[in-house]
């Protein structure tokens, strides 16, 4: 039997110790973070209907799940079927196959008093509104509170506190039609956090207002979301509000999610074709052809992505390689505090430099696409 040496033993159990406990670790912070905890889960998901024109799958075969206090997003264009999948959610449609789990018990095919237990920890907010109009914002707010059994004593304490959350502390006694469409949302907000829900899930829920009212609706659910800690599923058509929202997105078009990822991650680097089509529309490069036309040297498009987007690559170009270079358009923005920029600059030089210069801008930065020369 060959001897192992003592001093290898020694290494290999400190090692052993020193991993175990790191892997300890891990596991309490992940716990503790609710990092793995899956609130919603797709599994196979299917729901069709019937047409004239034959079978519809609004929703074919999904699988995937939303974590414990994340805001996620559903986007695609019309007839995607995104609000047919978030309505599984509660039950608002049945599946046709498959299961929609919230907190690892499948739901599908739940009725009487566990549907109506199961869409109380659930919020909704609907693109319309959907207020009760003959009742002012206090009544409306306090609509599905009394609707759940709540006491008398707990509506007149959580109303007034859920009017101040959402901006609407003087409009308690007024009626909807004396309101404006933001505010309105805001009382649609309240209405569907006021039994404390679990989840809260936003259909649409921007798209009938205008561009000033629907970043304060998107800024008032994000804080909701932080402070509150519900899990928040909205769907949309605009990838802008996705963009500033959400955590992760699944895209779907005809019925599928065709793409599925961290927000940042979508846009900086789309795969699927009908994902680059939703991000190019939302970035809008496009030069006018007579700025193209004449032009000497070379067109580039540069992407930057994380950190080497603070970089000072062109500068640092100009100065490395003896070139020039023209801005002709881009942006920066930051998506979940990363920073992505995309710019179209021309390179003018000798042939030597700008292929030196190329090469340099290629290495240091994510994405380099020669647009002519």
């Amino acid at each position: 039997m060959t001897k192992i040496n003592t001093d290898v033993i020694l290494w290999y159990k400190t090692y052993m110790i020193n991993r175990n406990c790191i892997i300890e670790e891990a596991h309490k912070y992940i716990g503790q973070k609710g990092m793995v905890k899956k609130v919603i889960e797709f599994k196979e998901l299917t729901v069709k209907f019937s047409t004239p024109k034959g079978e519809l799958k609004a929703a074919d075969n999904v699988t995937f799940n939303i974590q414990k206090g994340e805001i996620f997003g559903i986007v695609g264009t019309s007839g995607a079927g995104k609000s047919t999948l978030l309505r599984t959610i509660n039950l608002l449609q049945q599946p046709t196959s498959g299961e929609v789990k919230i907190n690892s018990k499948n739901i599908v095919g739940l009725k009487g008093d566990n549907l109506r237990k199961l869409r109380t920890n659930i919020g909704m907010i609907f693109q319309h509104f959907n207020l009760l109009h003959t009742k002012t914002v206090y009544e409306n707010v306090a609509f599905g509170m009394k609707a759940a059994g709540k006491s008398k004593a707990e509506i007149e304490k959580r109303v007034p506190e859920l009017l101040e959350l959402v901006g609407l502390s003087d409009k308690t006694n007024l009626f909807p039609a004396k309101l404006s469409g933001g505010q309105k949302q805001r009382v649609g907000i309240a209405r569907a956090i006021a039994n404390s829900p679990e989840i809260l899930l936003c259909d649409e829920p921007t798209s009938a207002l205008d561009l000033e009212t629907t970043n304060s609706i998107l800024e008032l659910l994000k804080d909701i979301n932080e402070k509150l800690g519900i899990t928040t599923v909205i769907i949309s058509h605009e990838m802008n509000v996705i963009k500033k929202i959400c955590h992760r997105v699944a895209v779907m078009t005809n019925g599928k999610v065709v793409e599925l990822g961290e927000v940042f991650d979508i846009f900086a680097k789309p795969n699927h074709e009908f994902t680059k089509q939703l991000v190019s529309h939302t970035i809008n490069l496009e030069l006018p052809q007579s700025v193209v036309d004449g032009r000497q040297g070379k067109l580039l498009k540069i992407v930057y992505r994380g950190e080497k987007a603070k970089e000072p690559v062109i500068s640092q170009t100009i100065k490395k390689f003896d070139v020039n270079l023209n801005v002709l358009h881009g942006k920066i923005e930051y998506i979940n505090e990363k920073p992505l920029g995309i710019l179209i600059v021309n390179i003018e030089g000798t042939e030597k430099n700008i292929e030196s210069a190329v090469e340099f801008i290629k290495e240091n930065t994510a994405e380099v696409e020669l647009i002519n020369g």
